[in-house]
Order: structure tokens, then C-alpha cells, then sequence
């Protein structure tokens, strides 16, 4: 499926942006990049350096199928695009306690109306609080 989707995207298919996005669409919640090292860790693969990791992120961002986020802690952090590739645009809550970022499905507030000239690139509409690990965490 990543094989086709990339392909899709018009960018070269290779082992490493395979696998980078099928961590990325297993993953549960958005990862950062030494999440993402770790994940994939596996003996039975080539190892992949922390830079080519780095570059393959980026041109799975740029072409459209991965999502970059910042958490509240200033890390960078990754998702697959995936139905959200048509509207990028959508919500994150970020916990302020252990600085997990988390795609909600639910659509943001329609932007204000912009001044004449100004063009819209993308809205990023984020809820902060405590997630339910970490409030689970605080009741016991």
C-alpha cells in the first residue's frame, strides 16, 4: 500500500520511504524521530542512519503524505497523511505532561476572513491539556 501510495505522490519508490511510511501508518499516535529510529530497529532490515531518516521524513512531508508537528516540548513529531491528505488541515491535543501529540478527528473553526492579498496555507488548531495515560497516571 505505501508502495502505490508513494508512487502516487509522484516520488520515487524506495525500501527506506516504504518503510518509514508503514511506521507511520501503524503508528497510533504521531512519532518522533528517534521513536520512529527505534521502530525501525528491526535485525532483519538494513539499518537506516539518522540522516537519511531525516531526509526520507522530509520528502514524505513535502510530497503530501506525512504530516510534521511540533509537540509542547519543541520536538518535531510525524504522521501519516492518510484521509487527511486531501485536507490537511485538523486538529491536535497535545499533552502538556508527558508531550504526546494526538490527531483528533474532528475539523477546526473555519478561519477568520483574511485581509485583501493574504492567502491561507494551512491552519493548525491545537488543544493543550492532560491525555488519558497521563490522567490515569495521576489518579492512581
Amino acid at each position: 500500500m505505501s508502495a502505490d501510495l508513494i508512487r502516487a505522490a509522484g516520488v520515487k519508490v524506495t525500501r527506506g520511504r516504504v518503510r518509514v511510511l508503514d511506521a507511520l501508518h501503524s503508528a497510533r499516535q504521531p512519532l518522533s524521530h528517534a521513536e520512529l529510529e527505534a521502530r525501525l530497529g528491526d535485525p532483519a532490515e538494513p539499518a537506516m542512519d539518522r540522516v537519511t531518516l531525516y531526509r526520507i521524513l522530509d520528502s514524505l512531508v513535502a510530497c503530501g503524505l506525512a504530516l510534521k508537528a511540533v509537540d509542547t516540548r519543541g520536538v518535531f513529531r510525524f504522521s501519516a497523511a492518510g484521509a487527511q491528505r486531501q485536507h490537511a488541515n485538523h486538529v491536535h491535543f497535545r499533552c502538556t505532561d508527558c508531550g504526546g501529540v494526538f490527531c483528533l478527528k474532528a475539523e477546526p473553526p473555519p478561519p477568520p476572513r483574511l485581509p485583501r492579498g493574504f492567502r491561507l496555507n494551512e491552519v493548525a488548531f491545537d488543544l493543550r491539556g492532560t491525555c488519558a495515560g497521563c490522567s490515569l497516571r495521576e489518579g492512581a
